[in-house]
């Protein structure tokens, strides 16, 4: 198949990958902020009752119901195509899964970023972003 999506896997189980370009992974940041903001301040609020409770944190219907809301909140990014990658609520980090120089790479994002501007292979993580080619922004 041609174009953003790639076929996953076989029969009916088969699932479409979609691979952004920079201009595209840019036209989703108002909503993908938005959503980050969701889920930094609901992960906080998670975390707090947790540490607050202790050991008795797993049977709190608050945390139960955070728990969902981050579920959902996650759910939201992975619909659009893209990953929340912050663990621990604080950069609001998210890829983008996109194809740079034929390579399939994830382009890099987090909350404090005004743009999309970095990439990293799958393997090399946040700590392998690279400036993402200017000729990409015009694809």
């Amino acid at each position: 198949m041609s174009g953003p999506f790639e076929r996953e896997g076989s029969g009916p189980e088969m699932s479409v990958k979609k691979y952004f370009t920079p201009k595209e992974a840019t036209q989703t940041l108002p909503l993908v902020k938005k959503i980050v903001s969701d889920i930094q301040e609901t992960g906080h609020r998670f975390r707090e009752r947790i540490e607050e409770l202790g050991t008795e944190a797993s049977e709190d219907p608050e945390v139960k119901r955070l728990a969902d809301e981050l579920d959902d909140l996650l759910q939201e990014l992975e619909d659009l195509g893209c990953t929340y990658k912050d663990p621990g609520f604080s950069k609001g980090l998210v890829d983008f899964p996109a194809i740079i120089d034929d390579e399939e790479v994830l382009l890099c994002w987090q909350s404090d970023e005004a743009e999309i501007t970095y990439y990293h292979s799958p393997e090399a993580g946040f700590l392998g972003r690279k400036p993402i080619p200017k000729a990409h922004f015009e694809s």
